[in-house]
């Protein structure tokens, strides 16, 4: 039962943490979009490793609350509900959430 707490809190805190980013997001393109001048800022921010960290742990955020939305989908509709199926679950976002984190970063 716990787990079925933390991923709760979990998603709470990744959709807080997203909105979070994309305001981050934006203003790392805004950068890009103001010309050559503002460029360097660009670069500098891209390669500090603080930001590389923010922005996989962004990454992670991304698809946890994806994956664990499309499972409170399902609930919304009582697909999933016995006690089973929702600590299966559970397991898999991890998997998909950790699978698809790797994949992203690997390939980009």
């Amino acid at each position: 039962q716990k787990i079925s707490i933390l991923f709760s809190i979990f998603h709470r805190i990744t959709g807080i943490g997203l909105s979070l980013g994309s305001i981050l997001i934006a203003i790392w393109f805004l950068l890009i979009s103001l010309g050559p001048n503002y460029f360097m800022y660009f670069e500098i921010i891209s390669k500090n490793i603080l930001f590389k960290f923010i922005l996989l742990i962004w990454t992670i955020g991304i698809f946890y609350h994806l994956y664990n939305g499309c499972r409170k989908l399902y609930w919304s509709f009582g697909i999933g509900m016995d006690l089973i199926t929702v600590y299966r679950s559970g397991y898999i976002v991890l998997f998909l959430t950790l699978a698809s984190t790797i994949a992203v970063w690997l390939l980009v």
